[in-house]
């Protein structure tokens, strides 16, 4: 379970904390009380959540490429930095298709670059890797793929974050392995989440911000594979699972050290055709979508169940929102946003509403409860 009194004043290194779920995670660690410094490029989307919730605010905010080695080096020293989340990546299936080189040089060579900071900064404490449920070898079956199953990706950007794994793998195993210096004081994990929602995601090519741009100008949205599953989640319950993760790992790092998925319960896993009327029920009048098969489109899998069981067992950690709640907060978010409400604050409140619903639903250690 996670303890907010750890990160008062605690130096937190970010990277991708101009992106959507980066965004929110800043937020969260300001209001615990965190020292913390970011790294990323600009914004991806016009409108953000980074610049209508002023995350920059009260934090080291640098702009900067993952892809460049000494300026990844030189913020994480300025920073010195704690704890390091690495989130900055190219985070879209389609747009690794189209720029397959990028997405690697980001995903994979990104990571070694913070790897390597982080291993020259004496500072740092735990380093959680911010991968995907992609990473795995997806075989479409009704298997929910766990920690032990085989790494893999069909497509570029799944592909990058199973490499982005065996990087992670390969510098714990090299550089903090049990015996070296480093191993007894830093902890080093990767965290594999299902599909975020929740207010202030722009991203293309996703659906819950389709809908939402759909909804806004008036028109239905469309929806181009109605019977693709996915393990659906607010952004703020693997956020919880990053804060919870990163703070074994600062106390018992090599216990802790390793892959974890994170993800709703599997009787939380619905298609998307499931989503969107959710979604456009909780929007209210005005609010529909229409499906319409895209035969051109790319690959991407049909089927995806994530087995979040080991955080449950050994992190006291659980999804406290389930889907239909996580789609209306989703709803509430933007109606507040159009009432023109402080985006900022908006956020805020659901993160302290959220830290509430944490509490009282965490796990008990040893819980055998089904995934």
């Amino acid at each position: 379970m996670m303890d907010p009194q750890f990160w008062a004043g605690r130096r937190v290194f970010v990277t991708g904390h101009t992106g959507f779920k980066g965004s929110w995670l800043v937020l969260w660690l300001q209001r615990m009380g965190a020292h913390v410094s970011g790294f990323a490029l600009d914004a991806p989307t016009r409108p953000s959540l980074f610049q209508e919730a002023r995350v920059a605010d009260g934090i080291d905010h640098t702009i900067g490429d993952v892809r460049d080695a000494q300026a990844v080096l030189a913020a994480m020293r300025r920073a010195r930095a704690e704890i390091v989340f690495h989130l900055a990546a190219q985070p879209l299936v389609r747009c690794s298709y189209a720029a397959p080189v990028e997405t690697y040089a980001t995903n994979v060579m990104g990571t070694v670059h913070v790897l390597e900071a982080a291993r020259q900064v004496d500072s740092v404490r735990a380093i959680v890797n911010v991968t995907s449920d992609k990473c795995y070898e997806n075989l479409e079956t009704e298997h929910s793929y766990a920690e032990t199953d085989a790494l893999g990706g069909h497509d570029p950007y799944s592909n990058s974050k199973a490499c982005s794994e065996l990087v992670t793998a390969a510098y714990r195993r090299s550089f903090f392995h049990a015996g070296s210096g480093r191993a007894q004081q830093t902890g080093i994990a990767t965290a594999r989440a299902g599909n975020v929602i929740g207010g202030g995601d722009w991203a293309s090519d996703r659906l819950v911000p389709d809908l939402l741009r759909a909804f806004e100008n008036g028109e239905p949205a469309i929806v181009r594979k109605p019977h693709a599953v996915r393990p659906w989640q607010h952004v703020l319950v693997p956020l919880a699972g990053y804060l919870t993760l990163a703070e074994r790992l600062f106390h018992s790092p090599q216990r802790y050290s390793g892959a974890w998925n994170f993800g709703p319960r599997t009787d939380d896993m619905r298609p998307v055709e499931q989503i969107a009327a959710a979604l456009t029920a909780a929007l209210g009048d005005g609010a529909s979508f229409v499906v319409e098969a895209d035969a051109s489109a790319p690959h991407e899998a049909g089927l995806l169940l994530l087995d979040s069981g080991k955080a449950r067992r050994e992190l006291d950690w659980s999804a406290a929102l389930e889907l239909d709640e996580a789609l209306a907060w989703v709803a509430q978010w933007h109606r507040e946003r159009t009432a023109r409400r402080s985006v900022r604050q908006i956020t805020l409140d659901q993160i302290e509403r959220y830290e509430e619903r944490f509490r009282s639903a965490a796990v008990p250690a040893g819980s055998t409860e089904s995934v």
